[in-house]
């Protein structure tokens, strides 16, 4: 499996995403810089967390203008799975590869800590090793992760099946209470409406390690490799 990881000024999870990939399909990702025109021939993209050009005018906003996202465009057109986590899920929504937007947390308070989130489907080339319904504990890390989207846009996400993930307690219930930054609906996470994108606040890759905490995020990307290999 050919993988290819992003990155731009202010990236500072790209070698945690690299480890979480190369320990479920056992190769090294590349990396490409985001004013690299010379995109490498790849079965899949990731565009990780961070502070991409400091956050600035807004999360992800300068680098959805990037050239190498040109080339992400261009594969994501033909089917290439593309994974966003953090940032990099604010990229894509600022890029129009997926709906809705990443606005600041409710609580105006950056978050740092492991939130709960349930699984909402299962049967994706990205959650096929989860079950509907499973409770995870993966952590989080941003200040604008709050989702959102107009009743119209809901309406469609609710159609499409496009919700992937929502912050959950652990019993698996979905309420305000559980929810850390004030998204839509407890919204953690989304796919486009073909299904080869994902975004999501929280982090798989650092949630794949028992030594470091927990391995929940460890199926995400070995059900990629599933699919891809």
């Amino acid at each position: 499996m050919k993988s290819t990881i992003v990155t731009f000024p202010g990236t500072n999870r790209e070698h945690d995403m690299a480890a979480a990939v190369e320990q479920a399909s056992g190769k090294k990702p590349n990396f490409v810089w985001y004013n690299d025109t010379n995109f490498p021939k790849t079965d899949l993209i990731i565009v990780p967390g961070g502070f991409s050009y400091g956050d600035y005018l807004r999360c992800g906003a300068m680098a959805a203008k990037s050239p190498a996202m040109n080339s992400v465009l261009e594969y994501a057109s033909k089917g290439v799975p593309i994974l966003g986590v953090c940032n990099g899920f604010q990229i894509l929504t600022e890029v129009g590869l997926l709906p809705g937007a990443l606005i600041r947390n409710k609580n105006l308070k950056f978050i740092c800590r492991n939130v709960i989130i349930k699984v909402e489907v299962d049967d994706t080339i990205f959650t096929s090793r989860y079950s509907k319904g499973q409770i995870l504990s993966i952590p989080v890390a941003h200040n604008d992760g709050n989702y959102f989207a107009n009743a119209g846009l809901l309406k469609e996400l609710h159609d499409n099946n496009q919700i992937a993930f929502r912050y959950a307690d652990q019993s698996g219930k979905v309420d305000m209470s559980a929810n850390p930054n004030g998204s839509c609906e407890n919204i953690a996470g989304i796919l486009n409406t073909k299904k080869n994108i994902l975004g999501l606040m929280p982090h798989p890759e650092n949630a794949t390690d028992c030594n470091l905490g927990g391995t929940d995020g460890r199926p995400l990307f070995r059900s990629l490799v599933d699919a891809i290999t």
